[in-house]
Order: structure tokens, then sequence, then C-alpha cells
């Protein structure tokens, strides 16, 4: 069975890697790994590495056996092109996304650089969605070179927002994901940091979907902005339960 997420912009998760390496401020308080460490004192067999970058070839097919429709988010438990990745792996998870066409595949990456090295030799059909963190101003870089990959649909995760990001480039961006950080350590998030994205989305014409406000009881703080919840999608895509295999 998938793993059935709480994230407000998915249905499940899959992870055929797990673990990862901090890379900028917004992994300061990462919540896989903290979830990492706390499933691994469980005794969960698939975190006995903890948060150390593990490869698991067992799950590689499990979308495969997932016959109803659903948004999948890949690796929220690691970054599939982190440098200890090796090609091969990854190739082996496009193959699967390739031929699971009736579920959307949503992947996030902070390592944009060795996305964009290695976007041709991946065949992008029009369900794997590709998407790239960024946190604050510095890292608007990393929307460069999502822009260049040949993905078909491009997405952010402005998630944990630091910091206000009053000059997008939205170009070829289909959506875009706004969020504060959770958790026990949670940096704080300002609304017109919010407005402000929202504004350029809606000028650009992006799909924008704000995730939370975060903070340490984000259930208490919610998701309303200005009065309403915003769950908009890439337009003209299908979403959930709308694609129909073909068995």
């Amino acid at each position: 069975m998938s793993n059935a997420s709480h994230i407000e912009w998915t249905d499940c998760t899959w992870n055929p890697f797990t673990g990862c390496t901090h890379i900028s401020p917004g992994c300061k308080y990462c919540y896989a790994d903290r979830l990492s460490h706390r499933l691994q004192a469980m005794g969960q067999e698939k975190y006995k590495n903890g948060f150390a970058l593990t490869v698991h070839p067992d799950t590689f097919n499990d979308p495969l056996h997932w016959k109803k429709p659903k948004r999948i988010f890949v690796n929220s438990m690691s970054d599939m092109f982190h440098e200890g990745i090796p090609l091969d792996a990854i190739r082996s998870v496009f193959d699967v996304m390739r031929r699971a066409y009736w579920h959307q595949f949503q992947i996030l990456t902070k390592r944009s650089e060795r996305l964009l090295e290695l976007s041709a030799q991946f065949d992008w059909t029009r369900n794997i969605w590709m998407g790239v963190s960024v946190e604050s101003e510095k890292y608007v870089c990393r929307i460069d070179d999502l822009r260049k990959t040949g993905a078909a649909v491009k997405f952010l995760s402005l998630e944990p927002l630091l910091g206000p990001l009053p000059r997008l480039d939205l170009t070829d961006i289909h959506w875009a994901i706004v969020g504060g950080e959770s958790g026990p350590q949670a940096r704080p998030i300002d609304a017109e940091w919010v407005r402000e994205i929202q504004r350029q989305c809606q000028a650009a014409k992006v799909a924008f979907f704000f995730k939370q406000w975060g903070g340490r009881n984000k259930k208490k703080a919610g998701r309303v902005l200005d009065g309403r919840t915003w769950d908009e999608y890439p337009a003209a895509l299908p979403v959930s339960g709308e694609i129909q295999p073909n068995y």
C-alpha cells in the first residue's frame, strides 16, 4: 500500500531513497531529519540508518501496484538529486514513473545544479512534475536551473519561506507552493511575504497553493490567507482521480 500523506498538496509519498544532508538554511530544522531518527528509534527497518542516505531498490516498483490514480510526492524523506545517489538508481525511478503513467509524480530538489546536469538523460513524461525548493532570495538561482530542464510541469516549493521574494521570474513555471516552517523551533513567516508571492503568481497566471502558516502548532495556525484557502493547481492538467489507467 502507498503511504497516505498529510501534506496538503499531495495524496501519498513514495521513498525509493531516504536520508539526506543539509545544504542551505531551509534545511536547518528539517522535518525529514527529525522523523527519520524517530522512526529509527521505533525500530522501523527502512530507517535503520537514520538520516544517512540509503537506496531502497525493493520499493522501486511500488507505484506500479497502486491502481488508483494518485498524486505521489517522490522522496519526501530525501532528495533525488543528492550527489550520493547513483545515476542508475535515478534512471530506474524515472523508468517506473514513465510506466506508471496514470499517476502524477511530484519531485522536489534543492540540488538544482545536478538536476540540470542530468536532465537530458531522462524521459520527462507529462505525469512527472519537477520542482525546486527556494527558501529565500539567495536561492532563486535554483528556479533558473529548473527552467532549463526538460520537465513538462515545473513548480516551486517556497517553504520554509524565510524571507521576501519580491522579484520572482515565473517564466515557464506552472505552480507555486508557499508555506511557513513548522516544528518546535520554527522560524517566523511574514504575511506580506505570502501576499507578495500570491500577487506575482496572479499576474503571471501561475497556480498558487498556500500550504500553511506553520509555527509550533501548525494545525492551530491553519492555512487561511485573507479569508480563504488557496488550493490552486496547474490549469488544464488532470488532478487526482481524473487520470484513467488503461489496464
